[in-house]
């Protein structure tokens, strides 16, 4: 599936990562997460030692101020728990990878034949680790927020330089929640004509469906979105995750719009055949007229039904000698004058 994710069908990942310290939570939201229709469930992988000094503060919504390496410390998960959980993504037929943060947790991951890496947006200019993981020829999903354009030129560059040009970018900002004034959609676009060859996708952090929603039907080609059981649980996350009804809407909101979206090519719909010849108009007789009888503008007029000769030939038609008896309501055809 993740080979295919390029295609038309937009690639649904739930982010589970931080929602769970222990494999019964992260079965449950597996389960969650596969009934609800996504492609992927993805982790993040970290030890509190290596992304955070004990220096660094978070000072956001969904936190307030508080440590971060103490709130890392909490939710970091074991190699042994990394497994399980992936074997059971895996059991649920769903694709699954990670969030690595230094080349240490790239290398545990490496054991388990990841099929892809995801870089967060805290380490989107972090040059040495983005070259580490393109090194592992793994498809990248980067996220942006916090970027600027020429940043991501920065970053894409090291990682093609690396040999590697599986390369997703990811539209974010790092606001958790990200309130709508800041979405700024278009500039998932602006990438879009940035990267004409990257993909492009939309890695969220509001509260809410609409956000993913719509940057799907403004050509998104990933859609990611953290994801829980419940908004309450403990945990910085699961405020702004979607819960499983939000899920289901986001993937059945986006299915719908893919098969809206049709072809692109302006013709008449399937369903439209039989109302294009019932509600389309034609030229019709309203005075009798006999065979060998000049057609006068008083004898014809436009109204449905439109198998006969089009609107755009009324003109046409005036002065033109009738074939054959033409009664009123007739529909005029090309053989009749």
């Amino acid at each position: 599936m993740l080979n295919n994710y390029l295609q038309a069908r937009c690639y649904i990942i739930a982010e589970i990562g931080g929602n769970f310290t222990n494999f019964e939570q992260a079965q449950r939201l597996i389960d969650e997460a596969a009934e609800c229709g996504v492609d992927a469930v993805k982790l993040q992988t970290y030890r509190a030692e290596t992304v955070a000094s004990k220096l660094a503060l978070f000072d956001m919504e969904n936190t307030g101020v508080v440590s971060q390496y103490n709130l890392f410390k909490t939710y970091e998960i074991d190699e042994e728990l990394h497994h399980k959980v992936f074997q059971y993504i895996a059991s649920k037929k769903l694709d699954w990878f990670s969030t690595p943060s230094h080349t240490d947790d790239v290398d545990m991951l490496e054991k388990f034949s990841i099929s892809a890496y995801k870089i967060g947006s805290d380490d989107a200019v972090n040059i040495p680790l983005l070259k580490y993981i393109a090194h592992q020829s793994k498809p990248v999903f980067l996220a942006t927020g916090m970027c600027t354009m020429q940043e991501v030129h920065d970053s894409v560059n090291a990682i093609l330089e690396a040999g590697n040009e599986k390369i997703t970018l990811l539209h974010a900002v790092t606001s958790y929640p990200t309130h709508p004034e800041n979405v700024n959609l278009l500039a998932m676009q602006a990438m879009m004509r940035e990267f004409p060859a990257l993909a492009i996708g939309y890695s969220d952090h509001t509260l809410g469906t609409t956000a993913c929603i719509c940057a799907a039907a403004m050509g998104a080609k990933v859609i990611e979105k953290h994801f829980t059981y419940d908004k309450k649980a403990p945990g910085p996350d699961h405020l702004l995750s979607a819960d499983p009804v939000e899920m289901k809407e986001i993937v059945s909101k986006v299915r719908e719009f893919e098969v809206m979206r049709g072809s692109g090519i302006k013709r008449p719909a399937d369903s439209e055949k039989n109302t294009r010849i019932n509600n389309r108009k034609s030229i019709v007789i309203v005075n009798p007229i006999r065979k060998g009888q000049v057609i006068g503008e008083q004898d014809i007029i436009v109204k449905r039904p439109g198998y006969g000769i089009e609107p755009k030939f009324y003109h046409q038609i005036v002065g033109r000698t009738a074939n054959k008896n033409l009664e009123v309501d007739d529909v005029l055809m090309w053989g009749d004058c």
